[in-house]
């Protein structure tokens, strides 16, 4: 069953290393309920307002399995809430997911919206917390296996060991990693992203751009 494995927060901290001389990246396992609300979990701030936070990436989540992966490459055992991921999930391909997928816990409503970019304040945390982080954006980049970021359209408590349900599935076949791929190694796909409904605006300026000059 899917169900979550750990719901993780963390507040600004000063970081000289980061771009903006601060990061919440290092997001730390909550034990008991946390509230989740339009902007996200309770106790978590983001940092960087200007490219993260917002309705379309309220919450991040980052499958177990994608975790264990990185791990066997890496050589080393990586925690949950690493990635600075909000939900960390298991028994769900997460990046297999609809954009407007919809997810049920407890009484929360969640909905894919988008996805992660990795940058390179991810690349220094990575180096930082002890591991090989040479070429890791392209790295991560490439496996094309980024988490999706949700909006939330019904508030409430979650917890570590909840299950999740998909309650909901578009059907117009663009996942989590066709979305990725589209937005960064293959941008022939970006008119395909014009299919989904409540396109998150960012990404639809992009796609836009993408069909304009194809014209």
């Amino acid at each position: 069953m899917a169900h979550l494995v750990s719901v993780n927060v963390g507040t600004p901290r000063e970081a000289p290393w980061a771009g903006i001389g601060r990061t919440s990246i290092d997001k730390v396992a909550v034990a008991g309920p946390v509230d989740v609300s339009r902007l996200g979990l309770a106790g978590d701030q983001v940092s960087d307002t200007v490219h993260h936070g917002g309705v379309d990436q309220a919450v991040y989540a980052f499958a177990r399995e994608d975790l264990d992966a990185w791990g066997a490459e890496l050589g080393e055992e990586l925690r949950d809430g690493q990635f600075g991921e909000n939900l960390t999930t298991a028994g769900l391909d997460v990046n297999e997911s609809e954009i407007g997928e919809r997810w049920r816990i407890g009484d929360v409503l969640l909905e894919v919206a988008s996805v992660r970019t990795p940058c390179n304040d991810f690349k220094v945390w990575m180096g930082r917390s002890g591991y090989d982080n040479r070429a890791w954006v392209k790295r991560f980049a490439l496996v094309g296996r980024p988490g999706p970021y949700l909006r939330v359209l019904a508030e409430g408590p979650i917890a570590a060991g909840d299950p999740l349900e998909v309650v909901h599935q578009p059907g117009h076949g663009v996942t989590v990693s066709m979305m990725f791929r589209a937005i960064f190694t293959e941008p022939a796909l970006l008119p395909r992203l014009l299919e989904v409904d409540g396109l998150a605006a960012k990404v639809r300026v992009k796609a836009e751009a993408y069909v304009a000059a194809c014209r």
